[in-house]
């Protein structure tokens, strides 16, 4: 009883009067870049420790329906969240007019409360687009093991939450190499933790990233990452390059990835996590325990740039 007294405490009063809008840093290319984000009635309180922060944007309530402004550059749209307080749109480049590459400012506004990141339109000689999995991929979070992963999700936050050994200097390697790729993590974490995502990759070196977040519901339990796979390949014209863990579904997401999108995947990492699994299951793939491992194969490869590489793993 007393614990339930104290987790009610927790949410109650868990929030500011005005709202917010979360808007995630986007990757798109040349003619095509997707906008998402979700709006909060209320901003949620950041006080009170990790737990009580976690608590209260898990919990904090969306706001159906409201009009989000969204700019773009040049480009203005209106849009209507939807009855999770969700919203998307794709900005297309005018006819014979394609996006500048680079890094764009992207902003989005409701009544009371605006809010401004970031958007990368690929360069048309962009080597590739790198698209990562967060969880015991860069962050050490325990996927496997459901009280490891409620007490990361739960009592971490972005200063406590250990980075996956080497992983930030592996990417920081592909970045090194001349023309840069691009980057975005697509992740099981909840939108509602983009701020705390944003703060982690910031604080433990990884370069800037386009995040794609999941909206928690009954229809993202499961499948929630091939749609957002699949937009990425058709938005974004350049190669990819995937990286994930063997703890969950990378593997066989991965692969069927590359199945419909033939020659656009160049290369497959994946970070053994947990019991080994059967060989098969990494068909094609780069299976790999150390970053140095995964590092030195993308340098043979010329995917990272060897002199980073031979720096930061020696």
């Amino acid at each position: 009883m007393r614990r339930a007294l104290l987790l009610l405490g927790l949410l109650s009063g868990s929030a500011l009067g005005e709202p917010q809008v979360l808007l995630a840093p986007s990757v798109g290319g040349p003619m095509r870049l997707t906008a998402s984000g979700r709006v909060l009635k209320t901003r949620p309180s950041e006080r009170h420790g990790a737990l009580g922060q976690n608590l209260r944007r898990l919990t904090a309530s969306q706001w159906p329906g409201a009009t989000v402004q969204l700019r773009f550059g040049d480009l203005a749209a209106s849009v209507e969240a939807d009855g999770e307080g969700d919203f998307h749109f794709t900005f297309r480049a005018p006819e014979g007019q394609p996006f500048p590459a680079g890094w764009t400012a992207l902003s989005a506004s409701v009544r009371g409360a605006s809010t401004t990141t970031r958007a990368l339109v690929l360069a048309p000689d962009a080597p590739f687009l790198l698209v990562s999995d967060f969880d015991d991929t860069v962050a050490v979070t325990g996927v496997t093991s459901p009280t490891q992963l409620l007490r990361s999700t739960l009592a971490a936050d972005a200063v406590t939450q250990p980075a996956v050994p080497g992983m930030a200097d592996f990417y920081q390697c592909l970045a090194a190499r001349a023309p840069a790729p691009g980057f975005a993590l697509v992740s099981g974490s909840p939108i509602q933790y983009l701020g705390r995502v944003e703060r982690f990759l910031d604080l433990k070196r990884f370069p800037p990233m386009a995040l794609e977040l999941r909206r928690l519901g009954l229809g993202t339990l499961s499948g929630y990452k091939p749609p957002v796979l699949r937009r990425l390949l058709e938005e974004v014209p350049a190669p990819v390059v995937l990286v994930g863990d063997s703890g969950e579904k990378d593997p066989e997401v991965y692969r069927q990835l590359a199945l419909e999108f033939p020659g656009r995947v160049k290369a497959t990492y994946i970070r053994q996590v947990g019991p080994p699994s059967p060989p098969e299951r990494f068909e094609g793939q780069v299976l790999f325990e150390s970053a140095a491992e995964a590092a030195r194969d993308a340098a043979r490869r010329g995917l990272a740039d060897p002199a980073c590489v031979a720096q930061r793993f020696q």
